[in-house]
């Protein structure tokens, strides 16, 4: 189960959750206990299985997790006393066929995790983290079953299975190897006590930081008419989600942002921006700073028991960059000229302030307010001229037609599935020549009480057909402020943007074309998954994109050229912000990890280690560590963050065989993207894979074109 969060050239917004269970078929009958539970049964026959979204309850999850849980075990217990010889069939591609209803039960739980946390939810998450880390380790430490699964790795038989069942061996066997299975009993138990430790201190840190986003910083009518008409209104919708009146701004990246932006009282931005970058560390209840520090001590230990130097090492062992040593050298030949680019930037800013005689010194919450009008100085170029040619639904509707030009899909909303909230619709994607079904896209655009912020891409059940045929169940969600009834939702480039790359993600697991469910969709390398959704950012400002679906929200008309130009000259500037503040958070990321067994007070570690790189004192990192949900709400992307920049090396170098062929729908670079890319999952080898699409290793030159930075090419 995955969920991914949004990295682009201009954005990076949160939350990323991966837990290590696999994504089976929906259809499992449960004749014994608990077939009263909707999490139990089986999904509503429709659509090839959907699951009864509005009929779950928070009681049902701790019973149906349990039932599933012991379901899966007996499942497994059938292959390890198989008297039978290990081979393929019996035990690696029988493993496939275990766990159906732990994976539709799982899956579920972390929609509503992201979707629906409330208190409620929380005392039954809080329960079960451990359970389920408990759970994994059992069968990731189970000895009977790695011999098997080892036994037919190292068997001869194997080159007579194809090429999918051999990579199928392959990642079954260095997964149990990657999480211990090679360990003695001492070190095993102790691992598992460490996960099951971690899972707890995990959730308290989601469960801080989202109480912290549940702050507001409260305006008067003075204050709130100073802003643009946009930002005010979604202050007033803001205020009203919350049964207040008047206007409110949320805790939340979604709502900080814009009022950076646009708010001309520098001591409200101190007040909202201070608000923010607390998060998590206000040496109150839900100060994160302990956790963290356990959280490192934890990792640390585990590392060692894996026979690796640091977390770091471990996590990188099995990723395309193999070393941290090669993800920093990655990282640091982009924050030179990144920190040199933010010096300009400031320098620009400093002297339109000193123009306009206010008597400041550009500090962190003067950077967007400034930045936004050096753009309009410099390039005549008004985010508000903008958004009024970006409509929500028709972005929506561009990213279909989108994908029906590059990978033949078509998009028919349905109104007989359940949803778990009003707000979400659900279209079928089918294939456009056939009629075949190729999946169900789920969307759910609005913020809402218990939702996490930022923007994720969730996979309800991954494409296999080791079991039959089995379509993918896919969501984009986000937290756009829902405007009032009938008038649409406005929303920025930087937004659009962001709903491209998460649609990238969608695209990813719907165009997925294999056998087994281990290896579909976006199971692939944390440092690989980002590349198919940064290059999918790409066709937004495309002119096909924006002459049909930007279209101005009373008038109908096509954004302007001459306004489209001014943001394609645009395109780099504040560059050097939007990557320092990334680079930051992912240089302390692995910084923290390489740490070993310090005991690191987070607080005191991220401000002295900033300083040794030279940070520049008028910006913070995008995450700041008490907030850093991306590496402490779980391991998933843990010494992982340098992934996004990985990624978008590929995703700069692979746009550039579109352009060289002529342009972003070219027929036979799309084919390439499609069979290479999009659609063989982890069935091959991430940096093979690449090589058959472009034909070549990617370059960092381009990365560095896009941004706008100087390179040698050293």
């Amino acid at each position: 189960m995955k969920f991914y969060a949004h990295f682009t050239l201009l954005s990076f917004v949160s939350i990323i959750l991966v837990t290590g269970c696999k994504s089976k078929t929906s259809e499992v009958s449960n004749d014994g206990p608990g077939m009263e539970n909707p999490l139990l049964a089986p999904w509503i026959d429709l659509y090839g299985g959907v699951p009864p979204l509005d009929k779950i309850k928070f009681s049902d999850f701790k019973p149906a997790l349990m039932n599933a849980m012991a379901e899966d075990s007996v499942e497994i217990a059938k292959i390890t006393s198989n008297t039978e010889a290990p081979t393929f069939e019996n035990t690696v591609a029988a493993m496939e066929l275990t766990g159906s209803t732990l994976s539709r039960v799982i899956n579920l739980y972390y929609v509503w995790s992201s979707n629906l946390n409330t208190p409620e939810f929380q005392a039954v998450d809080t329960e079960m983290g451990p359970k389920i880390a408990a759970f994994y380790d059992k069968i990731n430490q189970n000895e009977a079953l790695f011999k098997r699964i080892e036994t037919v790795y190292n068997s001869t038989d194997k080159k007579n299975l194809n090429a999918e069942q051999q990579r199928l061996v392959w990642k079954y066997y260095n997964d149990f190897v990657y999480y211990g299975a090679k360990l003695d009993v001492g070190s095993k138990k102790k691992v598992a006590d460490i996960n099951q430790k971690l899972a707890s201190l995990n959730t308290k840190f989601s469960q801080n930081l989202l109480a912290d986003e549940g702050l507001f910083l409260e305006l008067n009518e003075k204050e709130a008419s100073a802003l643009p008409a946009d930002v005010k209104e979604a202050c007033a919708q803001m205020a009203k989600n919350k049964n207040k009146t008047g206007w409110l701004v949320a805790n939340t990246r979604s709502s900080i942002e814009p009022f950076l932006t646009y708010c001309t009282d520098r001591s409200l931005r101190e007040k909202a921006w201070k608000m923010f970058i607390n998060r998590g560390d206000n040496g109150n209840a839900t100060d994160n700073n302990s956790l963290i520090t356990q959280i490192l001590a934890l990792r640390a230990e585990r590392a060692k028991l894996y026979g690796f130097p640091t977390h770091a090492h471990w996590r990188l062992s099995n990723k395309m960059a193999k070393t941290p040593e090669k993800a920093m050298d990655l990282l640091m030949a982009v924050w030179k000229p990144a920190v040199a680019r933010v010096g300009e930037e400031v320098s620009n800013m400093q002297k339109l302030s000193d123009k306009e005689k206010a008597g400041i010194k550009i500090e962190p919450w003067d950077y967007r307010y400034y930045a936004e009008k050096v753009r309009k100085a410099t390039y005549d170029l008004d985010e508000n001229e903008v958004k009024p040619y970006l409509q929500l639904e028709k972005m929506r509707e561009g990213m279909f037609w989108m994908a029906g030009e590059l990978f033949n899909f078509d998009f028919k909303q349905i109104t007989d599935v359940p949803v778990f909230h009003p707000d979400v619709r659900v279209w079928q994607v089918l294939d456009k020549t056939t009629g075949k079904q190729i999946g169900l896209w789920y969307f759910d655009p609005y913020a809402r009480e218990g939702k996490r912020s930022g923007a994720w891409m969730t996979a309800y059940r991954e494409q296999s057909r080791n079991n039959g045929e089995v379509a993918t169940i896919v969501s984009n969600n986000s937290n756009f402020i829902k405007g009032k009834e009938g008038e649409p939702v406005l929303i920025s480039w930087e937004d659009a943007t962001t709903l491209f790359h998460e649609f990238g993600h969608a695209l990813h697991g719907l165009c997925s074309n294999v056998t087994y469910p281990k290896l579909s969709g976006t199971n692939v390398a944390t440092d690989y998954v980002e590349f198919p959704s940064q290059i999918l950012e790409r066709w937004l400002a495309t002119p096909e994109i924006l002459n049909k679906f930007a279209l101005h929200y009373k008038t109908g008309v096509p954004i302007p050229q001459d306004l489209v130009k001014r943001i394609e000259k645009a395109s780099t500037f504040n560059q050097g912000f939007t990557t320092v503040e990334y680079l930051a958070s992912a240089l302390i990321d692995m910084k923290l990890h390489l740490a070993g067994a310090q005991n690191i007070d987070a607080d005191a570690f991220e401000k002295n280690e900033l300083a040794k790189l030279g940070m520049p004192k008028e910006m913070v990192m995008r995450h700041r560590t008490p907030q850093f949900a991306h590496i402490f709400a779980d391991d998933g992307y843990s010494a992982g963050y340098y992934s996004y920049l990985w990624s978008d090396v590929h995703s700069a170098d692979a746009y550039e065989a579109f352009t060289e062929a002529g342009g972003p729908y070219d027929k036979v670079v799309g084919k390439r993207l499609l069979d290479h890319v999009f659609s063989v999952g982890g069935t091959v080898d991430e940096a093979e894979g690449y090589k058959a699409f472009r034909g070549k290793e990617p370059s960092v030159a381009a990365l560095m074109h896009n941004r706008g930075f100087p390179y040698t090419g050293k």
